[in-house]
């Protein structure tokens, strides 16, 4: 039986009850997690690929401590590049999940809203892989390695720079997660601006602990952090602009 909400088509005007909300939630899980499984699928054929080039940032070399280690080693590659690789099916399904929440003429930025949400994610990723984890690790190797030999597991590393890229990515669609929480009324432009100083300081603060103490690799972690911050009061601007003509156009 086909569900009432994929009758009715998303991006319909008509509202659906609170349970139909949850049909369509679970319909796009359901994609995503099929996405997924595909991508790990074909992932898992590279995996030894995968994991030579995650491992490059590392400056030391890594060994494994368990007869099964590499082998879930590889499968765990193969899951977070399949992730990876999701993410543009995985930020379309949320997409059309909050599209019936839209007016008709924000629902033609779907392809728009992919595009850049998935350039910003990989644009995230790509610098927490050749910025973040280069100064991050040799930083913190540097800490010990002058008394103890670093012996860094398969699976420790994998695990760290996976959390850095994946995170980095996330923090990258910053401007995206404001534009839907300004148009939700939840953040205002003033808002930002008001807090703009705190959130030069937290850039720097989030650079300081990721990255050796000196003041260039601090400055080139933390000017990026702050730019989204500046990108997103456009952003903020931009949709409370376009809400402001809405409501005018309607009172009129």
């Amino acid at each position: 039986m086909i569900p009432k909400i994929w009758k009715k088509g998303i991006g319909s005007d008509e509202k659906l009850p609170f349970t139909e909300h949850l049909d369509e939630l679970r319909h796009r899980l359901i994609i995503i997690v099929i996405g997924i499984g595909v991508a790990f699928a074909v992932s898992y054929g590279f995996s030894q690929q995968i994991l030579l080039f995650l491992q490059r940032p590392m400056p030391t070399q890594l060994v494994f401590i368990a007869p099964t280690e590499a082998f879930f080693v590889n499968l765990k590659a193969a899951f977070f590049a399949a992730v990876f690789l999701s993410t543009p099916l995985i930020l379309f399904q949320v997409w059309k999940f909050v599209a019936p929440g839209l007016y008709a003429h924000e629902r033609r930025y779907s392809f728009p809203f992919l595009i850049i949400s998935t350039i910003l994610f990989v644009v995230g990723g790509l610098f927490a892989y050749f910025v973040i984890l280069p100064l991050t690790l040799r930083f913190l190797i540097a800490q010990g390695s002058e008394l103890w030999q670093p012996n860094i597991t398969l699976s420790n590393y994998l695990s760290f720079a996976m959390r850095i890229i994946l995170v980095a990515g996330l923090i990258f669609e910053f401007p995206v997660l404001m534009y839907f929480l300004t148009k939700i009324g939840v953040v205002t432009p003033a808002f930002l601006i008001k807090n703009r100083k705190y959130a030069f300081l937290a850039a720097f603060v989030v650079a300081a602990v990721l990255t050796p103490p000196d003041v260039f690799s601090q400055v080139l972690l933390a000017l990026p952090l702050y730019l989204l911050f500046e990108v997103s009061i456009f952003v903020a601007k931009r949709v409370a602009a376009a809400s402001n003509d809405t409501d005018g156009q309607g009172n009129g």
